[in-house]
């Protein structure tokens, strides 16, 4: 494969992953939205730790989507033959640990390369994301603290 076929191919893929990344970024906001203040504290601290939880896994669920994707890129294009093989070089380059136990061949290395630049910027965006969030929710109990009656 070509240098500029596999610039190619990983273009369509980066820009595949940010759009599922946007849209699941925005689903996620939205649901996480309907927050309210609730009844008393206990009830305002169950409701936030449910948030949390349901915003980190929506981000695995993302995630996981996004490595599942150039997986079947690699497979799709016969770069690695087994699925399994696939998903696991995927998922070690897409968090940039990278072992190295399983290398792409020569001519298709540059999709892993640009792989490991996608998934370390997508997982800043979602750590970004995920802080906004959890600091949100943080000024809704001060406020539910502010506004309790003494």
């Amino acid at each position: 494969m070509t240098l500029f076929t596999q610039l190619g191919i990983s273009t369509l893929v980066v820009a595949a992953t940010v759009i599922v990344h946007l849209t699941g970024l925005g689903a996620l906001l939205a649901i996480l939205r309907r927050h309210r203040h609730a009844a008393s504290r206990l009830v305002a601290a169950l409701v936030n730790a449910l948030a949390i939880l349901f915003g980190a896994f929506g981000l695995f669920a993302l995630h996981a989507i996004e490595i599942w994707a150039w997986a079947g890129v690699y497979w799709w294009l016969g770069v690695l033959t087994d699925f399994e093989e696939a998903l696991y070089f995927s998922t070690s380059t897409y968090v940039t640990i990278g072992y190295g136990d399983i290398v792409l061949p020569q001519g298709s290395r540059v999709l892993g390369a640009i792989e490991g630049a996608s998934g370390i910027i997508l997982i800043g965006w979602s750590t970004a994301f995920f802080f906004s969030i959890v600091d949100r929710l943080k000024l809704l109990e001060r406020g539910f603290e502010r506004d309790r009656p003494k």
